[in-house]
C-alpha cells in the first residue's frame, strides 16, 4: 500500500534561507499589482511494456522555481532550475522590469486561506516497487493475448508522479501543496483476414497506484480495449452528411470541453477574443444544459486543493439552464474583469506563468433515456467514443475523430462504422442539444489539455447527448 508521506518544505530545505527569499520577493514586488514565488519539486516514473518486453522505464526528477510580477496588464516573469539566492535574485531583477518605475499602487487581496484536501500526499513512485510493476505488466500482456485469439499486439503502461509545489506571497504567507497523478493505459491490436484494428482504454486520478492496479480494474480496462478493436474490425465506412448526432455519456465530453471549455476561460474574455465574449446573462445553449467547471471534486485527475496562484479551487456554474452566467479565472482576469478568482490559475511547471485554465469541466445530467435518443433518430450517428481532433480555441471550431461509433437507422443502431469525424463549432452546437441524459458519467481519469503550449490534466464529463443536424465527415465513397 502507498503511504501518504508528506516531503520536506521546498524552501526549509533549499539553497536559500526562507527570511532571504522572502526579502527578495518583497523588492521585486514593491510598487506592483500582483505576484509571487512559485516552487516545486517534482518526479515522475513512465513504464511501457509492448510487444511482449519491456520497452521502456525512465525516471524524470525536477526542480526550480518561478518569480512573477505583474503590474496593470503586463506580468514579468523569470525562472530558474536551480533554487539559490543567486539565481533568486537574477530572476527577481528580471520580472521587475514589468512594474516599469511604477510605485504607490496597493497589492492585490491574497488568495483566502483554505484547509481543502482533496488527496492524500502520496509517492505513486515508491508502491508497488519497481519489479512489481513490471511483473504487474506482464501480467496484463499475457492476460490480455490470452483473451482471444485474434490479438496480435499488446501494449500496457504505468505513469506515476508526484509534484509538490509552495506559493511565497509578498506578505510572507506560504502555502503548498502535495499532488500524486496516476494512470494505467492498455492497447489492443486484433487482425481478422488481413485488417487489423487497434483500441485503447486508460483510468487513473490523484492517488497511489492501487486502485487502478486491482485485478478487477485492469482487466476491466483490458477487456473494454479489446471490446473496441473487436467492433472497429467489422466496422464498415462511415457515410458523409448533416444528419443527428447521438454522443455518449463521460469521454465523449471532451467535444463540449474543447470546443467550448476555453471560451470560458477569463483570458480570453479580457482580450475580448472568446466568441462567447459580451454574453454574460444571455442565452448561449439550449434549455437544460448546464456546464460547471469543478476543481475540488476528491480525487478527479482535474482537481487541484489549491490552484497554482493558492488560491482554492471551487464549482464554478458556466452554463445554467442554457443561460451563461460564469467564467473560469486566475487573479489575473479577475482582477481586470472586476471578479472573483475561482482556482483557475494553472501552469504546467514552475517554467510557466499561470493563466485561467480548466479543471474538471463537465456537462451536468438531465431526464432524457439514451434509448429514446436513438428511437427518435431516424438517421444519425452514435458517437461512443473520440480519439484525436482539431479545435480552434477563439471560435470553438472543431473536426473529432471517433474511435467507436455506429450507424443509427429508423431508431436503431445498426452498424459500427469507421473513419467517422464530427465536424462544427461548439457555440453552434450548443443550440443544437435536443436531449440531455440521465446517465451522467466523468471520464476515466485520461484528460490532457493544451493552451499556449502548456499541458495540463483535466478531467472531462456530460452525460448522453442528442444533438441535431452536425456535419459529419466520412470514408464511404
Amino acid at each position: 500500500m502507498t503511504l501518504p508521506v508528506q516531503p520536506p518544505a521546498i524552501l526549509e530545505s533549499a539553497d536559500i534561507a526562507p527570511d532571504e527569499a522572502l526579502s527578495i520577493l518583497q523588492d521585486a514586488l514593491a510598487g506592483a499589482d500582483d505576484g509571487e514565488l512559485f516552487l516545486e519539486r517534482a518526479e515522475s516514473e513512465s513504464l511501457v511494456f509492448d510487444d511482449g518486453r519491456l520497452k521502456s522505464a525512465a525516471y524524470d526528477a525536477a526542480e526550480g522555481f518561478g518569480l512573477r510580477v505583474v503590474a496593470g496588464e503586463t506580468a514579468g516573469y523569470a525562472h530558474a532550475n536551480e533554487i539559490s539566492g543567486r539565481a533568486m535574485r537574477r530572476a527577481a531583477d528580471s520580472a521587475a522590469l514589468a512594474k516599469a518605475g511604477r510605485a504607490g499602487v496597493a497589492a492585490a487581496e491574497a488568495p483566502r486561506a483554505t484547509n481543502q484536501v482533496l488527496y492524500e500526499p502520496v509517492d505513486p513512485l515508491a508502491s508497488p516497487a519497481f519489479s512489481d510493476k513490471i511483473a504487474l505488466l506482464s501480467e496484463i500482456d499475457a492476460w490480455a493475448r490470452a483473451r482471444d485469439p485474434r490479438v496480435v499486439q499488446v501494449s500496457a503502461s504505468l505513469v506515476g508522479e508526484r509534484r509538490h509545489i509552495e506559493i511565497l506571497r509578498g506578505d510572507g504567507r506560504r502555502v503548498d501543496d502535495v499532488r500524486p497523478l496516476v494512470r494505467l493505459n492498455v492497447s489492443v491490436t486484433v487482425e481478422k483476414d488481413g485488417r487489423r484494428e487497434s483500441a485503447s482504454s486508460g483510468a487513473g486520478g490523484r492517488a497511489g497506484f492501487e486502485t487502478w492496479i486491482a485485478p478487477d480494474r485492469w482487466r476491466w480496462q483490458v477487456d473494454e480495449a479489446l471490446r473496441q478493436a473487436l467492433v472497429n474490425l467489422e466496422a464498415v465506412d462511415c457515410p458523409a452528411g448533416e444528419m443527428d448526432v447521438v454522443l455518449g455519456a463521460g469521454w465523449p465530453g471532451v467535444l463540449l470541453h474543447e470546443a467550448i471549455g476555453h471560451g470560458f476561460e477569463g483570458d480570453f474574455h479580457r482580450k475580448g477574443s472568446s466568441v462567447f465574449s459580451g454574453k454574460m446573462g444571455q442565452r448561449v445553449a439550449a434549455p437544460g444544459v448546464t456546464v460547471v467547471d469543478d476543481g475540488s471534486i476528491a480525487g478527479r485527475r482535474g482537481s487541484l486543493s489549491i490552484d497554482d496562484e493558492g488560491t482554492p479551487t471551487s464549482r464554478t456554474v458556466l452554463i445554467e439552464d442554457g443561460i451563461m452566467v460564469g467564467l473560469m479565472h486566475d487573479r489575473l482576469s479577475a482582477r481586470q474583469l472586476g471578479a472573483r478568482a475561482t482556482g483557475n490559475g494553472r501552469r504546467q511547471s514552475f517554467a510557466h506563468m499561470p493563466m485561467p485554465r480548466m479543471t474538471n469541466t463537465f456537462m451536468e445530467g438531465g431526464r432524457d433515456r439514451q434509448a429514446d435518443m436513438i428511437a427518435s433518430t431516424k438517421r444519425g450517428l452514435y458517437a461512443a467514443n473520440f480519439g484525436g481532433g482539431q479545435v480552434d480555441i477563439t471560435n470553438g471550431k472543431f473536426v473529432f475523430q471517433c474511435t467507436e461509433a455506429y450507424l443509427i437507422e429508423d431508431g436503431r443502431i445498426t452498424a459500427p462504422v469507421r473513419g467517422a469525424t464530427l465536424i462544427g463549432d461548439g457555440a453552434t452546437a450548443l443550440t443544437k442539444i435536443e436531449m440531455v441524459g440521465d446517465d451522467f458519467a466523468f471520464d476515466p481519469g485520461v484528460g490532457v489539455c493544451g493552451k499556449a503550449g502548456q499541458g495540463v490534466p483535466v478531467g472531462i464529463g456530460q452525460p448522453s447527448l442528442k444533438i441535431r443536424g452536425l456535419t459529419v465527415g466520412g470514408t464511404a465513397v
